[in-house]
């Protein structure tokens, strides 16, 4: 851990941030996922009263990302590196909180459709970049308090409690909208939203407490910021943007995480409306199958953080992890139709995908990046990032929707065709990275956690 000639933080000080910071960003992913599992009733907007189709949810999805890919993800980044995690975090996640009670206006409010979806996507779209700053701020602060050691398996543990968050919204969701009904009320469609919310504000108090810790832990290593001891040397200047994007490694890092992550989190969006037809399987089931994404990460994004930090290898377990959801899309592109086991099968390797990759990738940039330029360089990456997340969601609804398409099956074939593309690009970044790593030992890439 940290520590300076006189003073140490202890090992119980560090898992108890790192236990205030889980609780913002499972608050989060819950709200993000609220209508992932119950997508499919979109698809016949007549039966709502919210009156949306399979567009108007795809635009709303897609809103999450339109302010980080306007630059407020850069702008974000650089405020984190200029004024520290402490004040921009709690800007951001009040953010956070805010849009996403805009958000549940739009969806619980009965005003005309038109309005209502505005005020839905404004309040999704500041939800989105509060969503995403304070997802930096937290990787941030834990490559901060792990500094030397455990960080890989502190990130894993991050991102597996983060992603418990998206499980339960998967679960939970059709049972708290109450499907299957034949029509659904306002009441219904906003009740996922109305929890999300209730769980975002805890989020924001048990930030607080982290807000104290983090100052004793600056107070006990001799800090003079969140930032770090600041000094000509290290001040944040405008450019170093541009030397973080002159960074190959950098590059490859950040056009990975936007094609793994739409292969699996835009996937996840629609993924009931892809398996009920795939798969021949109820809508009942349909919930708790895509769910299997999250909870695989749950119990693997620890274990190979773990082992990233044990054994090193980062861009292989990057490359392997790409490699697996290459073959979950093959298999729900590809094989039977309407046997289940195939769906458990291609939504498994997802799981295990979904699971790799960020274990390896996400502990690789403080490596890469010096400290004073790191929010600046995850917000750099988010923003690559989003602008996958803003385009996929839409084309995925479109296609839905698309009265060009005869059948659902033909919907859900070029839906398929989308994500095996993304899927083989990740691998070719993922080799590429790799190559990058063997070329330059002395950064350290596969190199195991120092101790």
């Amino acid at each position: 851990m940290t520590k300076d000639t006189s003073h140490t933080v202890t090992k119980a000080a560090c898992w108890a941030a790192l236990a205030c910071l889980v609780v913002p960003m499972f608050a989060s992913y819950f709200f993000d996922d609220m209508f992932s599992s119950v997508s499919q009733i979109f698809r016949n907007p007549g039966m709502l009263e919210l009156g949306w189709n399979s567009a108007d949810l795809g635009d709303f999805i897609g809103d999450y990302s339109l302010l980080c890919v306007c630059g407020g993800l850069i702008v974000g980044g650089i405020l984190l590196d200029i004024f520290g995690v402490r004040i921009m975090g709690s800007v951001f996640l009040g953010m956070m909180v805010g849009g996403a009670a805009l958000a549940f206006i739009g969806v619980s409010s009965g005003l005309p459709k038109e309005t209502a979806i505005a005020l839905g996507r404004i309040g999704r779209m500041t939800f989105g970049l509060g969503s995403e700053i304070a997802g930096v701020a937290v990787t941030r602060s834990i490559a901060k308090w792990f500094k030397g050691g455990n960080v890989s398996l502190a990130m894993g543990l991050q991102l597996a409690i983060a992603r418990l968050g998206t499980a339960i919204a998967l679960i939970a969701a059709p049972f708290i909208v109450g499907i299957p009904k034949d029509y659904y009320s306002l009441a219904d469609t906003a009740r996922p939203a109305l929890i999300g919310l209730c769980l975002l504000g805890l989020g924001a108090l048990v930030w607080t407490i982290f807000v104290f810790l983090d100052k004793r832990f600056d107070r006990l290593t001799g800090r003079l910021s969140d930032r770090g001891e600041i000094t000509s040397e290290n001040r944040f200047r405008f450019s170093d943007i541009l030397t973080i994007l002159r960074n190959p490694r950098f590059l490859m890092i950040g056009l990975l995480c936007v094609t793994f992550y739409c292969c699996v989190s835009s996937f996840k969006k629609f993924g009931t409306a892809v398996v009920i037809p795939r798969f021949g399987i109820d809508q009942s089931i349909a919930g708790t199958m895509v769910s299997m994404i999250p909870f695989f990460t749950i119990v693997f994004t620890p274990l190979f953080g773990a082992l990233v930090d044990r054994v090193g290898k980062a861009t292989r377990w990057m490359a392997a992890g790409s490699i697996c959801v290459l073959l979950g899309h093959l298999t729900i592109a590809f094989a039977p139709g309407g046997v289940a086991f195939w769906g458990y099968v291609g939504i498994a390797l997802l799981g295990i995908g979904y699971s790799l990759v960020p274990s390896a990738m996400w502990p690789s940039v403080p490596k890469i990046i010096p400290e004073k330029n790191l929010g600046t360089a995850y917000s750099l990456i988010y923003w690559i990032q989003n602008i996958g997340l803003f385009f996929v969601p839409k084309i995925v609804g479109r296609i839905f929707a698309s009265p060009a398409n005869a059948t659902e099956l033909e919907a859900v074939a070029k839906i398929e065709w989308l994500f095996i593309g993304l899927g083989l690009a990740a691998i070719t970044l993922a080799l590429l990275l790799g190559r990058a790593s063997r070329r330059n030992p002395a950064l350290g890439l596969d190199a195991p956690a120092s101790r």
